[in-house]
């Protein structure tokens, strides 16, 4: 698969989106649409494992957009039954693009059956298992971290996979929203932090796991709860939900930005919605850093709601200055040098109308490496603007994240390296400010903003306080913010 221009690199990703269907007729096709609401959450690759009580497991596991595979019913007829698990990814741990051996679920055969396995989220401790588990005669098929879990499984002396799970999930550290499927049952576990999101919805007199509400809505599924940080769901069609708590409690650390970026803007987290929440976060950036201009403009489309939030509270008028190609997807032609530098251009062009002679604020959901927002303030001064002052919806991106999520290496990261005075000249704008800590947690509902004692969100990508310690990492190197 061609790859994605460099411009997509100055994102933050979120690595997978992981669905799951028991109790209705043909269950992967509940599982395709699913995976398409989900697409935002990983569009390198996709697959499908299903069982039928006849035909037994099948899968399908294909490179690019769940559209372009999932679809056709050639391939859907081979996937029959009742129940199925589906994935969609980016790569975290296992090599980048690759081997369609890395592409999850994955499936393990058990002395008491089949199951399949589809993780969302980071092993921080995945090359020690993996040395101990190759050591002990574990031969490994893919790169990916998530391939441990099966072959901790694989080793229990538990009788039922659901308690093997459990005894795999015991010894894993990191972040971890898992759906699995057995023969006759769909399971859904979250790490006890809860860290990555999980939801439980139902269909008619099926189950739906998610990573997002999104994803319910587009199968008419009625949306029922949040798994808990902590929580295994066990669900059958005889038996219905069976829920129980397999770990030592600990305070939930739920992951910030999947509010600020990661989550579809439709979606509902904690029982709040995402779009409110960033419509929320412009109205705080606007009240923390205010700024006289003549237009607030999107970068689109992550930072919409902001957007929109911080011209209601501030007084200026909101502009679709910049407009999208929704058509862009993966570039179309050979990146070479000449088209990277067209890069931004191809997907998104300045409303030349609207921009002309005015004081311009931009309002994107995050700076990572910076070079994506040079190239849009270019775009806007040569559209003849005659002000540009940047408005960050996060904190500024330090350090990165290990639990699920694709950042660079910590000296490639803006804010790492710079203050913020030193990155608006960088940027070559006129102002840059970004939300403050607490600003963000006052926006997703903390009145009282963050907790310094004990943080209410994992939020080390801006703090550089991470609630696991990222063992593999330390173990290569990797130095942890000194103590204050």
């Amino acid at each position: 698969m061609p790859p994605a221009h460099p411009f997509d690199d100055d994102k933050l990703r979120e690595e997978c989106g992981v669905f799951g269907v028991i109790g209705v007729t043909d269950a992967a096709n509940f599982v395709a649409l699913g995976l398409h609401a989900l697409q935002h959450r990983g569009q390198e690759a996709g697959g499908i494992v299903c069982h039928h009580p006849e035909h037994g497991f099948n899968s399908a596991r294909r490179f690019g957009y769940v559209r372009d595979n999932f679809t056709k019913q050639s391939l859907m007829e081979t996937l029959p039954g009742p129940l199925a698990i589906g994935h969609v990814r980016y790569s975290t741990a296992g090599s980048k693009g690759a081997a369609i051996r890395d592409v999850q679920p994955f499936f393990g055969e058990f002395a008491m059956g089949g199951a399949a396995i589809a993780h969302n989220g980071n092993i921080t401790n995945a090359d020690a298992l993996r040395r101990e588990l190759i050591e002990r005669g574990s031969i490994f098929q893919s790169s990916s971290d998530s391939e441990c879990i099966i072959h901790l499984m694989a080793r229990s002396l538990q009788r039922t996979i659901p308690e093997r799970m459990e005894d795999a999930l015991r010894r894993v550290e990191g972040a971890f929203s898992v759906v699995a499927m057995t023969r006759t049952k769909l399971i859904g576990v979250r790490d006890p932090l809860g860290v990555r999101p999980l939801v439980l919805g139902k269909i008619a007199d099926g189950y739906v796991l998610s990573s997002e509400t999104c994803a319910l809505d587009i199968i008419g599924a009625q949306f029922v709860r949040e798994v808990e940080p902590g929580e295994m769901v066990v669900i059958t069609e005889k038996k219905g939900v069976e829920s129980h708590y397999p770990f030592r409690p600990a305070k939930s650390r739920f992951c910030i930005f999947e509010h600020v970026y990661f989550s579809r803007p439709d979606s509902i987290i904690g029982g709040r919605s995402v779009y409110e929440t960033r419509h929320q976060i412009g109205v705080e950036l606007a009240r923390e850093t205010p700024v006289e201009a003549d237009l607030v403009c999107p970068v689109p489309d992550s930072g919409t709601p902001a957007a929109i939030g911080f011209s209601h509270e501030s007084g200026i008028p909101y502009a679709m200055g910049i407009i999208r190609n929704q058509y862009m997807g993966r570039t179309f032609i050979e990146p070479t040098e000449q088209i990277r530098n067209m890069g931004v251009r191809l997907k998104l062009n300045v409303n030349r109308a609207l921009i002309e002679g005015k004081r311009v604020i931009l309002v994107d959901d995050s700076v990572v490496r910076g070079t994506t927002s040079r190239k849009i303030k270019d775009m806007i001064l040569d559209a003849g603007a005659k002000e540009v002052h940047f408005r960050i919806a996060s904190p500024p991106t330090a350090w990165p994240c290990f639990y699920g999520v694709d950042t660079p290496n910590r000296e490639k990261l803006l804010a790492a390296t710079m203050s913020e005075e030193e990155m608006r000249e960088h940027l070559n704008v006129d102002s840059l400010k970004f939300i403050s800590l607490d600003g963000l947690y006052r926006a997703v509902g903390e009145a009282q903003g963050r907790s310094p004692s004990c943080p209410q969100y994992c939020d080390a990508c801006f703090s550089g306080e991470y609630p696991v310690a990222p063992t593999d990492m330390i173990n290569k190197g990797f130095e942890l913010k000194a103590a204050e």
